[in-house]
């Protein structure tokens, strides 16, 4: 079974799971006249819709490139967690309105033995279910799963307030159906913005993770003709599809036929080894003894700046006498492009006879 048909799976179970436990919780609140029940039924009914919206943004991301969307539609899953978090978020609002009220003209609730037992139950099946759901999002790399998994999860350990309030209300006849409706309102509420924020971060772009990047690495460098790695990027077009590029260093004496069989072998490499397509950019190295003068005069005024990340690509042109290099500063430098100015006229000085052509490049990855 593929990746898509399991997301849809998992997610018809999910719509099944929360339609019983809406049809026995909504029994058991308006039975027993308890908002804080009849609310957890409202949260499980957001879910099963959840579910459902997963399993048209997973049919739609699964549509094949086509002209005008040459690298697929699989962003649009981020968009359906977008709108899961919104319903929740709007189900955590009219919770908490709804509980506020409660507070102000409280009720005791009037429970029986068999819709406690109902309510324990319910506990235990949305805990076990979101663990499993989450699982699957993990496994498959679905940000609609996880946030459906971890949303079911958050909703076991409301309901099993609502268990404890339920149960004071049973042998104390004490009504904390205002309380606690809030305490859920405010959890559901906190869940959606948090299931919100982290998949924004995705749509806008994040640093991509430093494992990944430096097993990519630590694997292109293996080639024992690669001298190095730079410039690392990984772009995402869904949870399934990154294409990524990089430069690498090599010995300028290598020639056409050499460098081509060399990425080739490393783009199938990598392709097999993480599922990513990487596009292979070259810097020529001739960073010799003839040249160490000038590479030790580069450190040495580049070691009067502190946000100065790394310096790499450097290559001396001696018919042109231009010198290249590129360099990276930490985010903590405000005026990068004033200091790359700044160190190339000291370079000039210290170096007459060459001119010096600086690469500004962006801490990008680890």
């Amino acid at each position: 079974m593929d990746r898509n048909q399991q997301i849809i799976r998992v997610s018809i179970q999910g719509i099944l799971v929360n339609l019983v436990l809406v049809a026995f919780k909504g029994a058991v609140g308006f039975l027993a006249d308890s908002l804080s029940i009849i609310l957890d039924a409202v949260n499980n009914l957001s879910d099963a819709l959840s579910s459902i919206i997963t399993i048209i943004g997973t049919k739609l991301s699964a549509k094949r490139p086509d002209k005008k969307h040459p690298f697929g539609y699989g962003r649009i899953e981020y968009f359906s967690s977008v709108i899961i978090a919104v319903i929740v978020l709007l189900a955590g609002l009219t919770s908490f309105k709804e509980s506020f009220e409660k507070l102000i003209h409280p009720s005791l609730a009037d429970y029986s033995l068999v819709s406690l037992l109902i309510i324990v139950v319910a506990v235990l099946v949305k805990y076990f279910f979101g663990r499993y759901v989450r699982s699957q999002g993990e496994k498959y790399n679905s940000g609609s799963l996880i946030a459906s998994g971890t949303d079911a999860i958050s909703d076991a350990f409301l309901s099993l307030s609502t268990f404890v309030g339920a149960l004071i209300s049973y042998f104390a006849h004490i009504s904390l159906e205002g309380p606690l409706g809030l305490i859920i309102s405010v959890m559901i509420i906190k869940t959606a913005i948090e299931i919100l924020k982290d998949t924004i971060d995705d749509m806008i772009g994040v640093r991509t993770d430093s494992e990944l990047t430096r097993e990519i690495k630590k694997t292109i460098n293996s080639y024992t003709e690669v001298q190095g790695v730079y410039d690392m990027t990984l772009h995402n077009y869904g949870p399934n599809k990154i294409i990524g590029t990089a430069h690498i260093q090599l010995d300028d004496r290598l020639n056409a036929r050499d460098i081509h069989l060399l990425t080739r072998r490393i783009e199938v490499d990598i392709y097999e080894r993480y599922g990513i397509v990487m596009t292979l950019g070259i810097y020529a190295s001739n960073d010799t003894k003839e040249y160490k003068a000038i590479r030790k005069g580069i450190n040495e005024v580049l070691s009067q700046y502190e946000n100065i990340l790394q310096m790499h690509g450097f290559y001396v042109d001696e018919e042109l006498k231009l010198v290249t290099f590129d360099l990276i500063f930490s985010f903590d430098e405000e005026e990068p492009e004033k200091r790359v100015e700044e160190i190339r006229q000291k370079l000039q000085e210290k170096f007459p006879q060459y001119r010096f052509e600086i690469i500004l490049d962006a801490d990008i990855s680890d």
